[in-house]
């Protein structure tokens, strides 16, 4: 019994010895500094950008689950078209009597990748544009797709992937996702190339993609001082300046190797963004928050309607008629003034804010008032 007390004694501080270092090492992790990011993630070279895509097309082999032609005349129209084109001429007056159920009137978008060249093979997006009950199984037949200068850049068709699923009966329908669009990978071929000035004079531009001007000095400066001082110079907030080798090889290898210099993060600009839609409010570190006090009261007015049935007398040849009562009924719950002290830290803003007791949309307002009154040291954005 005595080597059993001394053995759980002897146990107990190894326990507490493996706890105090694990917490040390969890600790030592949280205060490890972020990894430095990359000029390439925080900047591109101007130029070098895709292009958008789009055309008409039709989706073929459904099964009954296409527009309705006679409410989608174009449909008909574009299908008349295709079939003129493969040498098949429908009599005069019978293109508008087509009831085609399989098949559905779409709109194909691509992006075209930089420095994409013909034969290459690129993904497209099919989205319905009539009301198709559902694209799945069907096929496109070859669509143009055309850049904002009307020229033909692409060619699409292809089996579509359709990720959703649905069935209907009797008036009941089940439907998972999405089914009135679907995507064709790999499923347009490139047929002209988009010129990119990439080797064209003896500099290049960094575009940023936030407008900063202190990320911008900082590229600026990492340039210098790895690759040559004076090489590198900040136009503004959001374009670097950079003097890059004539030759096409040599400036590849250039880009490449300045697009890996590390980067040391900067502390970003305190802003709030709010989700006008969805509720949601998202803060970054930098928020922080002014002494102030708050009052918020919500006000519900709930209306019932309650049917109410008029039942004549006997033998009075009257009806039985049907009212409705409503009821109306008006809450007002107060809002207590709730004194925020300075919030320095994010953690602070938070917990500050969650001592309100407010609903996300309560919240939307409460954020716009402090910042209205001067108390909310951030951008308020609200998408």
């Amino acid at each position: 019994m005595d080597a059993m007390k001394a053995s759980s004694h002897s146990l107990l501080p190894r326990t507490a010895r493996v706890l105090w270092l694990l917490l040390a090492l969890v600790a030592a992790g949280l205060t490890t500094p972020a990894q430095a990011l990359r000029i390439k993630e925080v900047a591109a070279v101007q130029g070098v950008r895709s292009n958008q895509l789009t055309g008409y097309g039709l989706v073929v082999g459904l099964d009954g689950t296409g527009d309705q032609t006679t409410q989608m005349p174009y449909t008909t129209q574009a299908m008349s078209n295709y079939l003129q084109q493969m040498g098949i001429s429908l009599p005069p007056g019978t293109a508008s009597q087509l009831q085609l159920k399989n098949v559905a009137a779409v709109i194909v978008t691509a992006q075209l990748p930089a420095f994409a060249q013909p034969g290459q093979q690129i993904d497209v997006n099919v989205s319905s544009m009539g009301n198709a009950k559902s694209l799945k199984g069907g096929t496109l037949i070859v669509t143009p797709l055309r850049g904002a200068d009307g020229e033909i850049y692409a060619l699409a068709q292809g089996n579509m992937v359709v990720g959703g699923a649905g069935a209907s009966s009797g008036g009941s329908k089940v439907q998972i996702n999405h089914l009135s669009a679907g995507r064709i990978p790999l499923g347009a071929q490139v047929e002209r190339a988009v010129p990119t000035p990439l080797n064209e004079g003896d500099t290049i531009n960094l575009g940023l993609n936030a407008s900063d001007f202190q990320t911008a000095r900082r590229v600026a400066q990492v340039i210098n001082a790895k690759l040559g001082n004076g090489l590198a110079t900040a136009l503004d907030g959001r374009t670097v300046q950079v003097r890059a080798p004539i030759d096409p090889g040599a400036r590849v290898g250039f880009i490449a190797d300045l697009e890996e210099l590390p980067l040391e993060s900067s502390t970003p600009s305190a802003k709030v963004v709010i989700n006008a839609r969805t509720g949601s409010v998202v803060l970054n570190q930098s928020v922080t928050l002014g002494p102030c006090a708050i009052a918020h009261g919500n006000l519900s007015i709930t209306i019932s309607s309650t049917p109410v049935v008029s039942q004549p007398n006997a033998f009075s040849q009257g009806q039985t008629v049907v009212t409705q009562k409503s009821d109306i009924t008006i809450n007002q719950e107060p809002g207590n003034v709730i004194q925020m002290p300075a919030s320095p830290q994010l953690a602070d803003v938070v917990k500050a804010l969650n001592t309100l007791g407010a609903t996300p949309g309560d919240l939307l307002a409460i954020l716009q008032a402090i910042k209205a009154a001067g108390a909310l040291n951030a951008e308020l954005e609200v998408i």
